[in-house]
């Protein structure tokens, strides 16, 4: 899932709500010389309608994608006004800066995990997108080699990340670990992207 040149290795897994044919969840990430963004929207509900939120969020993201974190948010709101709402989480990492930010409105998960295996689990801003200004909170610090960052949907229940699911420091081993520990029908659509910095 990377090319030769990439800095950021990164494996995902997404399935719909036991049911559902559609999944509610979208998500997007680009790299580019300067930077990495990954974006995750989850909408409301579930099956084809949530889907229509999380891809027009996704859609928005990628046209606005080289604009300030707060403008992303202002347009994906624009784009939610007659549509169900979404929350949302989004990552930049500033190659340049050696710097990332992210932000979660609603309960998309954030985890930041050190190579030594240190976790710190970002506390997303309560509420969704839906058309209306918000108030949502901007997490900044420094990008270090080997610094992994895990991303979410309400599918997965972070209670049963075990420490079994971190055992390796390969987004692709991780990954791995994280379906055989969710092998059971989603109560909820589900999707957990690993990503990690790796110059």
């Amino acid at each position: 899932m990377n090319s030769e040149n990439s800095r950021v290795e990164i494996a995902i897994h997404q399935e719909p709500k036991k049911g559902n044919y559609y999944c509610g969840d979208s998500y997007f990430y680009q790299e580019t010389d300067q930077e990495f963004v990954c974006a995750l929207a989850d909408g409301l509900g579930s099956g084809e309608y949530a889907l229509e939120s999380s891809k027009a969020v996704m859609e928005t993201i990628q046209e606005y994608i080289h604009h300030s974190i707060d403008t992303i948010i202002t347009k994906c709101n624009e784009v939610l006004s007659n549509k169900r709402g979404a929350v949302l989480g989004l990552l930049r990492m500033n190659f340049e800066e050696q710097r990332y930010s992210f932000t979660s409105i609603g309960n998309i998960g954030i985890i930041t995990m050190t190579p030594d295996g240190k976790k710190k689990r970002n506390i997303p801003t309560a509420g969704y997108l839906s058309g209306y200004p918000r108030q949502y909170r901007v997490t900044k610090d420094q990008l270090s080699p080997g610094l992994l960052f895990f991303m979410f949907s309400d599918g997965v229940n972070e209670r049963t990340l075990s420490s079994k699911t971190f055992i390796s420091q390969n987004p692709d081993n991780i990954m791995s670990s994280f379906r055989l520990q969710h092998a059971t029908p989603n109560e909820d659509d589900t999707t957990f992207i690993a990503m990690k910095y790796q110059p």
